[in-house]
């Protein structure tokens, strides 16, 4: 299965729609780069369609998006009447599409220098499939029926909030279709370690402990945090760490060894340390930043 993975914000945003009846003979256009994704809804018959080298059968109750960077095309006629709605979207950030699900994305350090902000935007991947079988047709046709109706003020700005908000309920009934294939048994595994993790992070936790405490081994632990999040668990834990000692920092008077010793530290030294290699500026100096005077 391919998976468009989305990192957001930004996030897709809404474009046009429509609906298109069609008898027994009818062909989809053939495209070439329309520069925008092409999602299709098939309520009724079969359209059959072509993306490069892979062929799809898109059948009632099913959805398919064409790339905007690919020339899309019928493989043949419709054997029957046919319906479909179409919905044109588009983003501005980045994505790509490939046949495994991402690893999570977590805040770190910004490529290129300093993340002083801790209130700063932190994106994350929406991975959405290219082609599924949706889980409630309804709660996908609707709101496509609702943007189209709204599609005559489009140009008010009210009118085109609502747009995107039904959008993004869209985005989200499609993703819904592959969140039980993507909880697998590696991802469960981590998501059970980090949300052990971040509720006991103020305690000293080894690699032992946060494995009896989750019934899995240290080792197959490590593997999976590595995969999902592309970090060790003692890394995760470090990260997040630093993310509660920066709202210290910022939102109370705490000295600096008072705030190592909430977030779990033992040593302020250390915290010193840790901070300065993850933030690029020690504790002390990030606060002036943000201090009067």
């Amino acid at each position: 299965m391919t998976l468009f993975h989305f990192t957001v914000p930004p996030l897709p945003h809404y474009i046009a729609s429509g609906y298109t009846e069609s008898l027994a003979g009818f062909k989809h256009p053939s495209r070439h780069r329309i520069g925008v994704f092409d999602l299709l809804v098939v309520t009724e018959g079969c359209l059959y369609m072509g993306e490069g080298e892979a062929t799809f059968e898109v059948r009632e109750g099913e959805a398919l998006i064409l790339r905007p960077d690919d020339h899309h095309y019928a493989t043949k006629a419709c054997e029957e009447p046919s319906a479909y709605y179409w919905l044109h979207f588009q983003t501005t950030g980045r994505w790509a599409a490939s046949e495994e699900y991402a690893p999570r994305i977590i805040q770190g350090r910004e490529p290129h220098g300093l993340n002083p902000q801790i209130f700063s935007t932190q994106t994350f991947i929406k991975q959405v499939p290219q082609y599924t079988r949706l889980l409630q047709p309804t709660k996908v046709i609707e709101p496509i029926q609702q943007l189209m109706e709204l599609g005559h003020g489009n140009h008010l700005s009210s009118v085109s909030w609502k747009q995107q908000v039904l959008f993004q309920e869209i985005i989200e009934q499609l993703s819904a279709s592959i969140e039980t294939q993507g909880s697998t048994p590696t991802a469960q595994c981590a998501e059970l370690a980090a949300s052990y993790l971040r509720k006991h992070y103020r305690e000293d936790i080894t690699a032992q402990q946060l494995g009896e405490s989750i019934n899995f081994h240290p080792v197959y632990i490590a593997r999976c945090m590595q995969k999902e999040f592309g970090c060790s668990p003692f890394d995760f834990l470090l990260r997040f760490r630093i993310q509660q000692s920066k709202l210290l920092l910022l939102q109370t008077n705490y000295t600096i060894a008072r705030i190592a010793e909430e977030v779990g530290f033992n040593a302020a030294a250390y915290f010193t340390s840790c901070f300065a290699k993850y933030e690029g500026i020690s504790p002390r100096k990030y606060r002036q930043r943000f201090s009067h005077g």
